[in-house]
């Protein structure tokens, strides 16, 4: 069952500056809808007509690239915001969010967001924070998948997946399952490249796989498999 009034709570709590007008109106135009997995939440080219937060699950943002493989610019966690850069840039969406999983995605129109930042100075402050930092984060990003090996990148996308999602109950788990598509698409390899650098990275008993698990060994090994690249 979607608790909406709590879900509404989390998205103000985003912004702890907003008035109780300004929150009371945010509420009101909340929308808040379940994705299955693999569901698409918006498509490369539509209006950015929203914001959206996501509340539960995970959700990755594709960007199409050459010869129709896509690749994974950014995995969203609860609860984040995200798919409101193209509103600002006046353009259309250049991505597409998708569901790892079943998930649950608040939204607000975006009209809203903008009247909200010009009232809301700190508002506005830290909606530019959140985009300088995924700027950072995409700068980070372009360099290490451009000059870094295969294992190096591998290595890096394993410990991205559990610096951003954690892990299970065990503590080595990690609480992603990702196909060996998606993890070749983080990586910028193809599938094939990313099966066998997997394969090596197990038999290095760096890691253990079981179907869509990977349970992580020695971590510290891979962050120097992706610290020297």
């Amino acid at each position: 069952m979607i608790e909406k009034g709590r879900i509404a709570e989390d998205v103000c709590g985003l912004w702890p500056s907003l008035t109780e007008r300004q929150r009371s109106l945010l509420k009101s135009r909340l929308k808040v809808n379940e994705y299955k997995k693999n569901e698409v939440i918006y498509h490369n080219f539509d209006r950015p007509d929203r914001m959206y937060f996501l509340v539960n699950g995970k959700v990755k943002v594709t960007i199409g690239g050459v010869g129709g493989r896509n690749q994974i610019i950014r995995v969203i966690k609860p609860v984040e915001m995200f798919g409101y850069r193209a509103y600002f840039a006046d353009g259309n969406h250049r991505s597409t969010a998708t569901a790892f999983e079943s998930s649950i995605v608040a939204s607000v129109p975006m009209d809203l967001i903008e009247g909200l930042m010009r009232e809301n100075a700190l508002m506005g402050l830290q909606v530019v924070r959140h985009l300088a930092i995924l700027l950072g984060q995409s700068d980070d990003r372009t360099v290490n998948l451009t000059q870094k090996h295969i294992r190096g990148r591998l290595a890096e996308a394993l410990l991205f997946l559990k610096d951003h999602y954690g892990m299970e109950e065990d503590g080595s788990t990690l609480s992603i399952y990702l196909s060996r598509e998606d993890l070749a698409n983080m990586s910028n390899m193809t599938t094939s490249n990313a099966i066998r650098t997997l394969s090596s990275f197990a038999n290095e008993k760096m890691i253990v796989i079981d179907g869509k698990k990977i349970k992580i060994i020695e971590e510290e090994e891979l962050r120097k498999i992706s610290k020297l690249g």
